[in-house]
């Protein structure tokens, strides 16, 4: 018999499963991965940004092997005990069997697929929203009492 605790499952979910909720799902991999299956999904997939691939790949993490999935893959296939939106496009047009999840969170991030400039200043952008992306994680797993598992 393990000691270890059964882990919870965490859905993270935006418009495009292309950056915001891979970037999330990365970091909570990152961070708690021995706490939670951690999955993402968007409204309408659009593959993964190659920008989200980059800005991860600075800090070390890798999601270029990361699937863009539909949330709809997951409906009556998968029971997760956290789902958060990480858009109000996906907060607004999710099915609601998703928002309706035990515990169900919203953390609204800006698109950074939207912001134009050069491929520096894009880069820099995926970077703030990562960054942001992963202060919310944090600040939730210490909220929890989660120690996270790396630094």
């Amino acid at each position: 018999m393990s000691d270890q605790p059964p882990k919870g499952k965490f859905l993270f979910i935006c418009t495009g499963n292309s950056a915001r909720s891979q970037m999330a799902e990365g970091l909570m991999r990152h961070h708690a991965g021995d706490y939670f299956q951690v999955h993402s999904a968007g409204v309408t997939p659009k593959g993964v940004n190659p920008y989200a691939i980059e800005a991860m790949n600075e800090r070390g993490i890798s999601i270029e092997g990361h699937s863009s999935d539909s949330v709809r893959d997951y409906l009556g296939h998968a029971h997760f005990g956290y789902v958060v939106t990480v858009c109000d496009h996906a907060e607004q047009s999710c099915p609601r069997v998703w928002l309706q999840a035990q515990n169900h969170m919203h953390w609204a991030f800006e698109d950074p697929a939207e912001f134009v400039g050069s491929h520096e200043e894009k880069l820099a952008k995926f970077g703030e929203i990562r960054d942001q992306i992963e202060a919310r994680i944090l600040a939730w797993l210490a909220e929890q009492e989660i120690v996270t598992t790396a630094v």
